[in-house]
């Protein structure tokens, strides 16, 4: 978390939406409303849950990720070494060649075009890879951004700082982005969500931000932190599972035992008809391409990792304000924003196809 310059000159306010340059700014937040979205962590930003704390910034990737660092490569090197000769060998048949003529073609393809495959598939998985190694880099001096729900409050040591700054649950600033640019391949759109605050003494903004999919994903990601705070959801599962394929007894992350309970359930909807031939064999060539297992080994190497580098010694008084309190000094929601949350919900059931951005408009105005 580093320090930046504030991004509104207002103050900030749930719903009120804001142009920058290239593109706009919509707060989520002070007052953490419902949103009516799934609270899925998407990004899988969230490292530890328990029932005391969440830790934000120091999550495990999807297996997904691996498979796009080592599938994009690879289907790239069988496209060059092999797609396009076979592609030339068909054009050199359908143009009346004898077939030896075009056997000759596939191989001078082939021979040309397999070196050059090989060092582009190298290439692509080094600058694939690069961000992921940059940001281990970064992990090493990272300490986690806290969530504490008993104490309804939030825990950032910004980089290169020792001290902790608390900050009031109900005062953290969050916002989705959307940005978009021109460039040689036509106009590219950007989402991303980013929480922050004020520092206290200094007035200073600080904050934290990252990259998302679209709008409603980044909304997800903060529904995922706000249901945890308002005891909503309580583990790991329930955020970064959503499609259900972890047991009760699984680690919670994309690890080979995500893989094998996918497939049983793909078994399963096949014989019972649910899934089709066609999307079955899909599937596994899908997973074939993408190196079956090894991103999910490669998923449960990484959360090692990942937990190894983060047992970093925490400030002192970041360690004793983690610790859990007697269920009778946990602190409540405040009256307003009970008040609140009761008339987004209202107004949600009224209109269940208004964007959930109005509804906190109409709510900031109200108030």
């Amino acid at each position: 978390m580093n320090p930046k310059c504030a991004q509104s000159e207002q103050t900030p306010r749930a719903g009120r939406s804001e142009p920058f340059p290239s593109g706009r700014l919509t707060f989520l937040s002070p007052r953490p409303l419902p949103t009516g979205l799934p609270p899925v962590d998407h990004g899988h930003a969230v490292g530890e849950v328990n029932d005391n704390h969440m830790d934000f910034g120091t999550g495990v990737t999807s297996a997904f990720g691996w498979q796009a660092t080592l599938g994009i490569p690879f289907f790239c090197f069988l496209l060059g070494a092999f797609g396009f000769p076979v592609i030339f060998y068909g054009l050199t048949i359908a143009h009346g060649k004898e077939w030896t003529a075009a056997v000759e073609v596939f191989k001078e393809m082939y021979d040309y075009g397999f070196w050059i495959a090989v060092w582009g598939a190298l290439f692509g998985f080094f600058m694939l890879s690069l961000p992921r190694w940059l940001a281990y880099g970064r992990l090493k001096n990272v300490i986690p951004t806290r969530f504490n729900r008993q104490r309804r409050e939030v825990c950032f040591v910004p980089e290169g700082q020792k001290e902790p700054i608390f900050v009031p649950w109900e005062e953290l600033v969050a916002w989705v982005t959307e940005a978009q640019g021109v460039t040689e391949y036509g106009v590219q759109h950007q989402y991303g969500f980013g929480i922050g605050f004020y520092h206290p003494e200094t007035g200073e903004k600080y904050t934290l931000e990252f990259e998302t999919y679209g709008q409603l994903q980044a909304i997800s990601n903060w529904e995922a932190i706000r249901a945890y705070m308002e005891y909503e959801v309580h583990t790991l599962k329930e955020i970064q599972d959503p499609l259900d394929l972890q047991d009760p007894d699984d680690p919670p992350w994309e690890g080979v035992h995500v893989f094998r309970n996918a497939r049983k359930r793909l078994h399963d909807e096949y014989r019972v008809g649910k899934r089709g031939v066609f999307y079955l064999i899909g599937w596994y060539l899908y997973h074939l391409v993408t190196f079956w297992t090894i991103p999910n080994r490669l998923v449960e190497w990484e959360a090692k990792k990942i937990k190894r580098m983060s047992q970093k010694t925490l400030p002192k008084a970041m360690s004793g304000w983690s610790k859990p309190l007697p269920e009778e000094q946990w602190a409540k929601p405040s009256d307003e924003l009970k008040r609140q949350s009761r008339r987004v919900l209202e107004l949600q059931q009224a209109n269940p196809q208004r964007p959930i951005i109005e509804i906190f408009a109409q709510i900031s105005e109200d108030t």
